[in-house]
């Protein structure tokens, strides 16, 4: 067609799965066009894959830290007592939770 700017036609085979999803993306997207939808997702798109196994092991150690917390809590209003062994727990816990920060920030600042 002469009125074209893009002269250049490609063409995708996909199946009827990925047409239904690419679909239900267009639709989230507000795309009206398939055309413009793929060539915007290919030129500007990103493709991104995440380890989040760091970020699984700190929430496990905030889940860990917390029920610490909570325990002494129950037990300080209980008996009024406060414990040096108690603070320990909880300053070694928070520590861990830093520890496991510092090392994602220093793992996502060379990315």
């Amino acid at each position: 067609m002469a009125n074209r700017y893009r002269p250049i036609q490609l063409h995708v085979m996909v199946s009827a799965r990925e047409k239904e999803i690419i679909d239900l993306k267009m639709e989230r997207a507000g795309a009206h066009s398939i055309g413009s939808y793929i060539r915007k997702m290919a030129l500007d798109g990103y493709v991104v894959h995440l380890d989040m196994s760091d970020v699984r092991e700190l929430l496990a150690l905030l889940r860990n830290i917390s029920n610490n917390v909570n325990q002494i809590a129950r037990r300080v209003n209980q008996t009024h007592n406060l414990y040096e062994e108690d603070v320990g727990d909880i300053r070694h816990g928070v520590m861990g939770i830093w520890k496991s920060i510092n090392v994602l920030l220093d793992k996502w600042e060379g990315v």
